[in-house]
């Protein structure tokens, strides 16, 4: 069973930036496809980027291009999603997400981490 936790969120106003990271364990890391998804109060859960288990193609979601970085360490089991230029429209809980499936075209969620709260606001 694959177990995933995310860390690196808080409060960060308007501009700042964050590094969200997500540690794995109990599968074969190197195998899966890697996401970040977010869900806003009110709002139903939506993804944010991909990573293939390639590491070759990212996908995001058109308002954070340009923004967010995500990438994969498949040494230390993490993927990490890198936020700059924030906005307080981006305040979320942040999940990460894996999949069994290397490519992400039609990412399928297959385990999911607790999530971490991201609060934009000055």
């Amino acid at each position: 069973q694959v177990q995933l936790v995310e860390s690196g969120g808080g409060l960060v106003q308007p501009g700042g930036s964050l590094r969200l990271s997500c540690a794995a364990s109990g599968g074969t890391f190197s195998n899966y496809g890697l996401a970040w998804f977010r869900q806003a109060p009110g709002k139903e859960r939506e993804f944010v980027a991909a990573v293939p288990c390639t590491n070759i193609g990212t996908s995001y979601v058109d308002f954070v291009k340009g923004r967010f970085t995500i990438y994969r360490d498949n040494m230390k089991n993490a993927v990490y999603l890198q936020m700059n230029s924030l906005k307080p429209e981006d305040t979320a809980v942040y999940y990460c997400a894996a999949s069994r499936r290397c490519l992400i075209d039609g990412f399928r969620t297959d385990y999911w981490g607790q999530g971490t709260q991201v609060t934009v606001s000055s």
